[in-house]
């Protein structure tokens, strides 16, 4: 069943990777963090896409919230965190080529079981990519989901970061 309007978010975990090696420039530590714990109490903004480095969410949706992102916090928001089921090290390149750093936080579901317990896992198996989150975005106070828009194929109004501007 996919979380709804009302609903306060499932526990869960999810890796984050801020760290980078001096030599290589590659990510390394990745840290699992709890949803739960890293929402209380905070307005955060949740946009989930299908996967890093593809080419809407690389050209606008990753970017809008960048570019945004002074103005949705001057709005309330604590945080802006970008979900996509991938690994934490593709999710931090990703960030760091995207001059995410400080702005979004690149938020990965490795293994999709965040993403299916929220109820918004997408199968896109026969395109070769296997099972993915839907395209979405969604407000959550101290862990209640306020709005949550989430798109079909082909479809970006509901989760860009000029609708959740708007909403605020």
């Amino acid at each position: 069943m996919t979380i709804s309007i009302g609903d306060h978010l499932p526990a869960g975990q999810l890796t984050e990777c801020t760290e980078f090696d001096s030599s290589t420039a590659c990510p390394t530590n990745p840290q699992t963090l709890d949803v739960i714990e890293q929402s209380q109490g905070k307005k955060i903004i949740i946009f989930g896409v299908p996967g890093a480095f593809t080419p809407l969410c690389s050209a606008q949706h990753l970017p809008g919230y960048i570019k945004y992102a002074e103005q949705l916090k001057a709005k309330g928001v604590d945080e802006v965190w970008c979900l996509s089921v991938n690994d934490a090290f593709v999710m931090a390149a990703w960030g760091k080529e995207q001059n995410a750093t400080g702005k979004v936080r690149m938020m990965a579901d490795g293994s999709a079981i965040y993403t299916r317990a929220l109820g918004l896992e997408r199968d896109l198996t026969k395109g070769g990519m296997g099972i993915r989150c839907f395209r979405f975005a969604m407000l959550v106070d101290s862990g209640e989901v306020k709005y949550l828009g989430v798109e079909g194929s082909g479809e970006f109004e509901r989760s860009k970061a000029e609708t959740l501007l708007k909403l605020l």
